[in-house]
């Protein structure tokens, strides 16, 4: 079963440990751009570079993943597409979206938008991490474990 990232925003750390365990298991994954990907020539490794545009790589993840892939990425509407798919997601800071939260979080997202669009400033996300980057780090372990 391979995994889709979402790498136009992929932290360099999350991009680290998927070369790591790519190396190590020899799990299929496609890295998806609108830009270059550098990545160690593995085998099990594909950079696709997508047409610039808006969510180009998000609609070529969700027309290319199927059910019980991987997708990795932190754009909540392409995370509700796929797992309507069947598809297994996990956000670069490990949490993982089903279909029991993905609807809490469209619903938040949009919430936000509504804020910044009114002029209000609603700040980001908090800064990306050692603890983000560990709770990813598990939860791929979780899922490779489960599917090698």
């Amino acid at each position: 079963m391979p995994i889709w990232i979402d790498a136009d925003a992929c932290p360099n750390a999350v991009k680290q440990i998927l070369f790591r365990a790519a190396e190590r298991t020899g799990v299929e994954m496609t890295f998806v751009a609108n830009q270059t990907v550098s990545h160690p020539p593995f085998k099990s490794i594909r950079a696709l570079r997508v047409e610039p545009g808006f969510d180009v790589a998000d609609n070529f993840i969700a027309q290319s993943a199927e059910a019980n892939d991987l997708v990795i990425t932190s754009d909540i509407p392409l995370a509700s597409e796929v797992i309507d798919k069947g598809a297994v997601v996990i956000n670069f800071r490990g949490e993982s979206l089903t279909k029991a939260n993905i609807k809490a979080r469209l619903n938040m997202r949009d919430f936000m938008d509504t804020l910044r669009s009114s002029g209000i400033n609603s700040g980001g996300p908090p800064p990306f991490g050692q603890q983000e980057k560990q709770a990813f780090a598990n939860q791929l372990d979780r899922w490779l474990a489960k599917h090698q």
